[in-house]
């Protein structure tokens, strides 16, 4: 699968584990590592993926203590305990499993940057399964981060009859992505770096790729995400403006600058298969009821008949950010059909300590209700009490296209009947009470001051 030159090797670094410049000799493997094999280890504008690592750095400290640390990596590596070869692995993807698990672990540790980079596979498997492709599918994540989700949707397929495609903004997370892709045995993943909506790297000739499902978890409400002038002296040239977009994709309406969830849904949209592509995506609950620019793009789609399923997920699932999500699922061979499923599962999770989870049953009801909608087997009206609506475009229409779930699944708790005559005696009992034990104070505070 690559070519290794001979001091890339691991055995060479292993025997050279006692020199004094071993950090440098690591970043001089992998640096020409890449270059052996710069069809899949660099990006189109000749950056490699190792780019941001450095094994000579010195904030793995002095280098005595850099070289100790480097030389015990090297001998845990060589343990036989970790064998890592592919025979000894009997074929299955424990090197991939191994990654994800890191980049999870990382993530819980990240703060607010997890989310840029990492969707909880919880979350990814349910988005996968909404949008299950079938084999032969192109599937696409316009902003795959460590490209957790769109592994998952691959897998969902059922076989090995799929191809992926993704882009990513950050080269760091591009990087990660790469190396997911190779972990986990797809070779042949296209996966590009540079921002989606300014310069989307996923084209056959001067147009969009198209896909069958487009998946993605899009930074939350984006700013300056838009319009691009680059200033020279007294000249100003603009180098991207969504109002005359290349690729048409912002027709329905540019959404504004300050918040960018509908520039990646419509970029989505846009680049799923008419009349058979499914677009899956996470979104903040503003996508669903803001108005102005939002709310007009929001009432084309609708009109479009574009909008099939709203879920809305429980608060605290995602790393980065406490506020509740929702998933969208748009389809474009919806047909005749234009009514929308709403789905509340906010209070379906189990809650853990740094963060809530979606267990397999939670999952389970969330696709089981969807796909029989999908199948034509739910009608308009209440599916489930307090869980899920089907909402005709009639009625969407009369509440001015707004998608605020609790407008449509109502999930209010009747408070249990009180019994006034009972509390008025109990309040009644207390009150005598407090009489008599006023009375006791007043007694010992008299035999106090006497």
């Amino acid at each position: 699968r690559f070519v290794v030159p001979e001091h890339s090797h691991f055995k060479f670094l292993f025997n050279s584990r006692n020199e004094a410049n071993i950090g440098e000799l690591i970043n001089i493997a992998l640096t020409d590592l890449e270059e052996a094999n710069r069809e899949k280890l660099y990006s189109e504008d000749g950056a490699g993926i190792f780019q941001n690592i450095d094994f000579n750095s010195s904030k793995l400290g002095e280098p005595k203590d850099k070289n100790t640390r480097l030389k015990n990596l090297l001998l845990d590596f060589n343990d036989e305990k970790l064998d890592l070869r592919p025979s000894h692995l009997d074929g299955n993807d424990i090197i991939g499993g191994a990654y994800m698990f890191l980049i999870e672990r990382f993530a819980s540790d990240a703060g607010k940057k997890a989310g840029e980079f990492f969707t909880p596979k919880e979350v990814s498997t349910l988005i996968a399964k909404l949008t299950k492709s079938k084999p032969g599918s192109r599937i696409c994540d316009p902003t795959c981060g460590s490209a957790s989700l769109l592994i998952k949707a691959g897998e969902e397929v059922g076989s090995d009859n799929f191809s992926l495609y993704g882009q990513e903004a950050n080269g760091s997370t591009w990087a990660l992505a790469v190396m997911n892709m190779f972990l986990h045995g797809f070779d042949d993943a296209t996966i590009r770096w540079g921002d989606t909506i300014r310069n989307p790297k996923l084209k056959e000739g001067d147009a969009l790729m198209k896909f069958d499902t487009v998946v993605a978890n899009p930074p939350f409400s984006l700013d300056k995400w838009g319009k691009v002038e680059d200033k020279e002296g007294d000249k100003t040239t603009v180098s991207f403006d969504p109002e005359t977009d290349q690729y048409g994709r912002f027709w329905r309406g540019v959404p504004p600058k300050s918040k960018g969830d509908w520039a990646f849904i419509t970029h989505m949209i846009e680049t799923a298969y008419e009349g058979t592509g499914k677009v899956g995506v996470v979104v903040p609950h503003g996508v669903l009821f803001r108005g102005a620019s939002e709310g007009k793009i929001r009432k084309k789609v609708i009109e479009e008949n574009l909008l099939e399923a709203v879920i809305g997920l429980p608060a605290n699932l995602f790393y980065g950010t406490g506020i509740p999500a929702a998933i969208m699922i748009f389809n474009k061979g919806k047909e005749d059909n234009t009514d929308v499923l709403f789905i509340d599962s906010s209070k379906h999770y189990d809650s853990a300590k740094n963060q809530n989870k979606l267990n397999d049953k939670h999952i389970d009801h969330i696709v089981d209700t969807y796909r029989k909608f999908n199948r034509g087997e739910l009608k308009a009206g209440i599916v489930e009490d307090k869980f899920s609506y089907v909402a005709t475009f009639e009625e969407i229409e009369e509440n001015d296209f707004n998608l605020n779930i609790p407008r449509y699944v109502d999930t209010f708790e009747e408070e249990p009947e009180v019994d006034i005559a009972a509390v008025q005696k109990e309040i009644e009992k207390l009150e005598g009470e407090l009489k008599e034990v006023q009375s006791e104070m007043e007694k010992y505070l008299t035999e106090l001051m006497d």
